[in-house]
C-alpha cells in the first residue's frame, strides 16, 4: 500500500515537539507510536525506526515517531525515560487529531522506550492504548546488573583456561576480584516485591502497569544483549513479575543471535516481520 510521510509538530507543556508521521493511503484504525530509547532521536540506531515505520505503513498501519522534549528537533529541557509520559500523551493526541479515524494505539518501544511505554500506562491508564510491543526493556539496578554479570560473564570466565592460569599466577588484578565479590554480594540481595515496596521505584511501576494492562503485550528479548539478560534476571527474582509475564495477554519471543539494537539489516527485517505478524494476529479489525 502506498503511504506518505509528513512532518508533524505539536505542543507539550508549552514546548514544541516534532515527529514524522507515516500515513497509509487507507490507514487502519490502529496507530503505532514509536517511543525511542534515549538519549536518541526519532530515526533510531541504524535508522531502525525510519525503516520500521515505512514497513508498517506499507501494511496499512499509520506510524508516528517523534522526539521527546529536549531531544532532536523538539524544544525544552532534556529528560530521561521516566519523565516523558506527557510527551507520549501529546503524541497520541496529535496523531489522533491528524487522523481522526484512529481509535486505538500500540506503543512500540526499545530499551528504556519500552520502559517509558509501561510508565505511561501506569500514570495515565489511557484507554486508547490497546497494545504494547516491548523490546529489551530497561530495568537497570545495581542488583540486576550484578546478577547478569555473575551469570553471563563470570560463569563463562570460569570455563576459560586463561582465567585459571592468571588466577594461579597471581596476575588477576585486585580491582577485578573486588568487583566480582561486590557483584556477588549485590546479586544475593533480595529484590523487593511490588506488593511490599512503598517507595515505588520505576521497575515496580513498570510491573504494576504490566499486571494491570488489559491489552496485548509482545515481548522481544535479544540473546546477545545484557539489557535483555538483566530483564530476565530481574523478573525471575520477583513473584509479581513472574506472574505478570505468564499472563494470557503476553506473547514472548526470544531472539538468540540478535543484539540490543538489531544492528544487521537481516535482524531489523525480522523485527519488522515479527511486529507486523503480531499486529495482524492480535489487532486485526
Amino acid at each position: 500500500m502506498s503511504y506518505s510521510e509528513q512532518a508533524l509538530s505539536f505542543t507539550c507543556e508549552q514546548e514544541t515537539l516534532f515527529g514524522i508521521l507515516a500515513a497509509p493511503e487507507k490507514p487502519s484504525a490502529l496507530g503505532v507510536i514509536v517511543i525511542v530509547g534515549g538519549p536518541q532521536y526519532r530515526a533510531g540506531s541504524h535508522r531502525q525506526f525510519v525503516l520500521l515505520a515505512r514497513a508498517l505503513a506499507t501494511a496499512g498501519y499509520p506510524v508516528l515517531r517523534f522526539d521527546y522534549r529536549g531531544m532532536g528537533d523538539s524544544s525544552g529541557n532534556q529528560r530521561d525515560f521516566s519523565a516523558v509520559s506527557a510527551d507520549v500523551q501529546s503524541a497520541i493526541g496529535a496523531m489522533q487529531a491528524k487522523l481522526p479515524a484512529i481509535s486505538r494505539f500500540v506503543l512500540w518501544g526499545l530499551c528504556d522506550g519500552a520502559s517509558a511505554a509501561l510508565l505511561y500506562c501506569h500514570e495515565t491508564n489511557d484507554p486508547r492504548v490497546a497494545g504494547l510491543c516491548l523490546l529489551n526493556p530497561w530495568v537497570r539496578s545495581d542488583a540486576s546488573l550484578a546478577r547478569a554479570h555473575v551469570k553471563h560473564y563470570y560463569v563463562d570466565r570460569l570455563r576459560q583456561r586463561e582465567f585459571w592460569v592468571k588466577l594461579l599466577k597471581g596476575k588477576l588484578a585486585r580491582a577485578a576480584l573486588a568487583g566480582a565479590w561486590r557483584n556477588i554480594g549485590l546479586m544475593i540481595r533480595p529484590i523487593s516485591s511490588v506488593a511490599t515496596n512503598h517507595n515505588q521505584p520505576f521497575q515496580n511501576r513498570m510491573a504494576t502497569a504490566w499486571g494491570e494492562f488489559g491489552g496485548h503485550i509482545f515481548l522481544l528479548l535479544s540473546g546477545n544483549d545484557y539489557t535483555a539478560k538483566e530483564f530476565i534476571e530481574y523478573t525471575a527474582s520477583d513473584i509479581f513479575w513472574r506472574k505478570a509475564l505468564c499472563a494470557g495477554n503476553v506473547q514472548r519471543r526470544d531472539l538468540p543471535n540478535m543484539d540490543h539494537t538489531f544492528s544487521s539489516a537481516i535482524h531489523r527485517g525480522q523485527i519488522e516481520t515479527l511486529t507486523l505478524t503480531w499486529l495482524e494476529a492480535t489487532h486485526a479489525p
